[in-house]
């Protein structure tokens, strides 16, 4: 089988020495925060999914642990591992870079890969950053806190994930929204603020009240919150590729859109999905968000 104009992909620019716009950079993220313009994530997992999302302007490609479930068919992110991991930040790198090479790619530290020690986790991190990746994402507050200062410090860029946390969903009790209530709110708002103090310069919202996450995101200046389904007042968004294009194998959360509908291709879904960020009408807080 051949690529043909026809393909349900879109056509994609000519790779080109000269990219049409700049490389993604945590400078130019911190530029885009300053003038209001959202930041899009998307995860993908494969070479032509990345370069896709990569013509149609998505800043970061988040090479995601839910792999396990889109790709492997696994019930959870759990079982994936840091070799899996390895490979498909690999297989997204090479992609990314056969078009525009400018999106920022995010590889997510599987379960079991950091909770040892330090020394596991910079292990583990530099198997990524390795691959291709340009940080690592790793789930948690509290504990996570010291983890992140140790790879800062040593010059890897690290993004914390809060709220619904995948890799722990059977200790809270499955996929529910988490930061409800006083207390709950307080805990997390804590654990925010000292991860941001720990040099984490990027944190996934995740199932997190829209009110909460809009004063998280005032709160943390120095760490871009990037929301699924934490409602619009976010730094940016981030969505599952396979979610936002309406072939996941389960039932939609709640804070899903599908952007295929409409459209003639993936290229020209993630275009439309970028736009709507940008334009701040996705996420929809009366749909999208919890209060």
């Amino acid at each position: 089988m051949t690529n043909s104009s026809a393909s349900p992909y879109g056509t994609l620019p000519p790779a080109s020495p000269v990219s049409v716009r700049k490389p993604i950079s945590l400078p130019r993220m911190n530029e885009m925060r300053s003038r209001g313009e959202k930041i899009t994530m998307l995860t993908a997992y494969d070479a032509t999914f990345a370069a896709v999302a990569d013509a149609a302007g998505v800043e970061c490609i988040l090479v995601g642990d839910s792999l396990g479930m889109v790709c492997q068919g696994l019930s959870s992110t759990v079982g994936v591992s840091l070799e899996a991991m390895r490979y498909h930040v690999e297989c997204v790198s090479r992609g990314i870079r056969k078009v525009q090479g400018t999106a920022w790619i995010l590889g997510d530290l599987p379960f079991g890969s950091y909770q040892e020690s330090k020394e596991q986790a910079i292990r583990s991190a530099t198997v990524l950053m390795q691959a291709g990746a340009h940080m690592v994402k790793l789930e948690g507050g509290g504990w996570t806190t010291d983890i992140v200062s140790f790879l800062v410090e040593r010059g890897i860029p690290v993004a914390a994930h809060l709220g619904l946390t995948p890799q722990t969903v059977h200790s809270l009790g499955g996929y529910r929204v988490q930061g409800r209530g006083d207390d709950a709110a307080k805990k997390l708002r804590q654990e925010a603020l000292a991860l941001q103090d720990a040099g984490a310069s990027m944190m996934i919202l995740e199932m997190v009240p829209e009110p909460l996450s809009t004063e998280l995101t005032v709160e943390l200046p120095a760490c871009h919150t990037i929301g699924i389904g934490a409602g619009k007042g976010t730094a940016g968004q981030v969505l599952v590729m396979h979610d936002m294009l309406g072939i996941n194998l389960g039932k939609n959360p709640k804070f899903v859109h599908n952007f295929m509908a409409g459209e003639s291709s993936v290229l020209e879904a993630m275009r439309a999905y970028v736009a709507a960020v940008k334009n701040g009408t996705f996420p929809d807080n009366e749909k999208h968000a919890w209060t």
